[in-house]
């Protein structure tokens, strides 16, 4: 059982930044970051291999986000600069338990979720 806890969510101006947080509760492979605005289906955002050197990222993010990894810690980031309105959402963290290499960016790929942080990006 893994459990994964999400912070770092909040309300910002178009142009600011937002960190978030993931911290496993357990072990855990490849990690990844989805998001969900309201009317809208669940969408990848970003993914990480377990040793941190394999990432992936959505097309509307790509040079604004970065994914990170603590291993140490065992807790993943999600940086994310330049925000737009278009961003605001629920984001979401999961966790693969037998990916390792290639992160997955479908969501089915991934055995465990966190609750979800609202990121809200006022215009």
């Amino acid at each position: 059982q893994v459990q994964l806890v999400e912070s770092g969510g909040g309300l910002v101006q178009a142009g600011g930044s937002l960190r978030l947080s993931c911290a496993a509760l357990g072990r855990t492979y490849a990690m990844g970051w989805f998001r969900q605005a309201p009317g809208k289906e669940r969408e990848f955002v970003a993914a990480i291999s377990r040793s941190g050197g394999n990432t992936r990222y959505a097309d509307s993010v790509k040079g604004r986000f970065t994914i990170s990894r603590d291993n140490a810690k065992n807790t993943v980031y999600l940086q994310m600069n330049s925000l737009e309105p278009e961003d605001t959402a629920v984001y979401y963290c999961a966790a693969s338990l037998y990916i390792d290499v290639i992160p997955p960016t479908l969501d089915r790929s991934y055995d465990y979720w966190g609750q979800g942080t609202q990121v809200t990006v006022s215009s």
